[in-house]
């Protein structure tokens, strides 16, 4: 459920689950999809391509020059999901989406060149995973997080609920589209962090938090948010992730940097 902590330690962790009789069980919505969609396949080389979908946020369809006053009521409006400030702005950014990148990556091995976002503003396709034969399997239900709360903790079994039914008849359709990667250069620079590996993730993640606090108090604006981690990012140093206490001294000084950029930019 804390996906930060798989995020920022990810070859730590990694160490940790290969203590036999070790399973992670996802409760992040898409991963928890993806979770249930492989358990159709015993064949990890048959995997494909692992697509995660994205609601788009309270911006979807918005250009990047529209983006530049947007207000912090703005960003925490998001169309399906209740969920705190810190995550609702990053679902604004695509950040969130993006970190779920670098999960899905920890989680199931996948290669980044592997691993897509689709933007499904009705938010009923949680995650897909295409096999090599052509064939997808996708895990739908409504967006509910008493769901994947239930499989994790009925897992490898199913509880019965009273409520998450779809009303099939009624639901109309289903839409996807391509990320706005322009618009929302977030998701890119999670990318970017996950296929350099180590501590990147740790790096960004860490420099998120701290520009995105930044927005929330009216320092930055939301098109900063970007910014910050972009030149955050670009002075990440490439410390591998040897141990937990590594992670956590390259948290810390990424919040310094972070804090440096937004100082040096922002300065009244």
């Amino acid at each position: 459920a804390n996906k930060e902590s798989l995020i920022a330690a990810g070859p730590v962790v990694a160490r940790a689950r290969t203590t036999p009789g070790a399973e992670l069980v996802p409760v992040d919505s898409e991963h928890c999809a993806v979770h249930q969609c492989l358990r159709a396949n015993d064949h990890p080389e048959r995997l494909a391509r692992i697509v995660l979908t994205a609601s788009g946020g309270p911006f979807r369809g918005r250009t990047r020059a529209d983006l530049a006053d947007v207000t912090v009521d703005d960003a925490l409006a998001h169309p399906t999901w209740s969920m705190g400030p810190k995550i609702t702005v990053d679902s604004s950014t695509l950040m969130n989406k993006g970190l779920e990148v670098i999960e899905a990556h920890e989680l199931f091995g996948a290669a980044y060149d592997h691993i897509e976002v689709v933007v499904h503003p009705q938010s009923i396709v949680h995650s897909m995973v295409e096999f090599t034969d052509g064939a997808t399997i996708a895990q739908l239900s409504l967006p509910d997080m008493r769901l994947p709360i239930g499989y994790a903790l009925a897992y490898p079994d199913r509880i019965a609920t009273p409520f998450g039914r779809i009303e099939w008849a009624e639901l109309g359709r289903l839409d996807f589209e391509p990320p706005d990667h322009d618009a929302f250069p977030c998701l890119g620079l999670a990318y970017e962090a996950g296929r350099a590996g180590e501590t990147a993730p740790a790096w960004l993640n860490a420099a998120n938090e701290v520009a995105v606090a930044a927005f929330l108090q009216g320092r930055i604006p939301w098109v900063g948010i970007a910014d910050v981690l972009k030149a955050t990012l670009d002075r990440h140093d490439g410390t591998r992730a040897t141990s937990a206490d590594v992670v956590i001294d390259v948290d810390r000084r990424a919040r310094d940097a972070a804090r440096d950029v937004i100082e040096r930019t922002y300065r009244a």
